[in-house]
């Protein structure tokens, strides 16, 4: 049984379609990357699957209950961060966390201090959160949402203002949680950092899913990247309108027929060519390739 399943969901405000016929399933110890654009329908889709909006049709289930039909029993064993962490400045990261168990039946002093564990902040979680840094805050955010012991995470954009250090605690984390059997749903425009740790990626363009594969599968089915060094640059550049220039290479995207071509095209024109590499691409260049040339902003 799937943690997560959308079907078809649609969502317009007034006349506008913001969402068409979205549709994705995240199953045990998935970390699902959902990328697109400003605007693209991400953060629709997550208000949705949490209830904080309505959708216009279509289904969503989570354990096996609608969200429409038994909202409370779907929403039960669901963690979300939304936007930002909300969290009391005032108030220490423990009295965040006894404020929130206080929700919740049965969460016991252990439940927490093995949820403080889990995310790092046992040397800091008495301290005021107003003297927490943005990774901390973050940490403490994602111990909130994990207090009722969730088996589906939704994160939005939890890498925003994150150091280094941060996104990398982040990441040991959620992969942690995966291996634990929790569902993750992800939406982040840090694709390079998705690329690390996702084992899914699903692609949103202007409210509709244009991909849903597997990491390897979306680099392996894309069009891959080529380096080709040749005696004359220019020349050639001239002649490939798509190539760029990379530490003396022509560097361009295309599937096999087309590098075929344009090897023929480039000897006929008597340009010499030292060497042909293939490399796969990243999630980022896949991405832009897959969406038609729009960049993340």
């Amino acid at each position: 049984m799937s943690i997560l399943k959308v079907t078809n969901l649609c969502k317009k405000i007034g006349k506008k379609e913001i969402l068409k016929n979205v549709s994705f399933t995240i199953e045990e110890g998935d970390i699902l990357g959902f990328i697109g654009a400003n605007g693209a329908g991400k953060t629709t889709t997550i208000k949705c699957v949490l209830g904080l909006q309505k959708m216009n049709s279509g289904s969503i289930s989570i354990n096996g209950y609608d969200i429409k039909k038994d909202f409370v029993k779907a929403i039960k064993q669901v963690g979300a961060i939304v936007e930002s962490p909300d969290v009391y400045q005032y108030l220490s990261g423990m009295e965040n966390l006894e404020m929130q168990a206080s929700f919740y039946k049965n969460i016991t002093d252990d439940d927490i201090m093995r949820i403080v564990k889990l995310v790092g902040l046992e040397k800091r979680i008495y301290d005021k959160v107003s003297k927490y840094s943005l990774g901390m805050k973050e940490r403490l955010g994602i111990a909130i949402s994990l207090i009722n012991n969730p088996n589906l995470l939704i994160l939005d954009e939890p890498t925003n203002g994150l150091d280094p250090e941060g996104i990398k605690d982040l990441r040991e984390l959620l992969l942690k949680l995966a291996q634990k059997g929790t569902g993750i749903l992800i939406s982040s425009h840090n694709l390079s950092e998705l690329e690390s740790f996702c084992n899914k990626v699903c692609i949103i363009q202007n409210g509709e899913i244009i991909t849903n594969k597997s990491i390897k599968e979306i680099k392996t089915t894309t069009n891959n990247k080529y380096l080709i060094k040749v005696d004359n640059d220019k020349k050639a550049l001239s002649l490939i309108s798509d190539a760029n220039l990379n530490n003396n290479h022509l560097e361009l995207i295309a599937d096999e027929d087309q590098i075929a071509a344009l090897i023929k095209l480039l000897v006929n024109n008597n340009i010499k060519i030292y060497e042909v590499t293939k490399e796969k691409l990243t999630l980022e260049e896949a991405f832009i390739s897959i969406a038609g040339g729009h960049k993340i902003d």
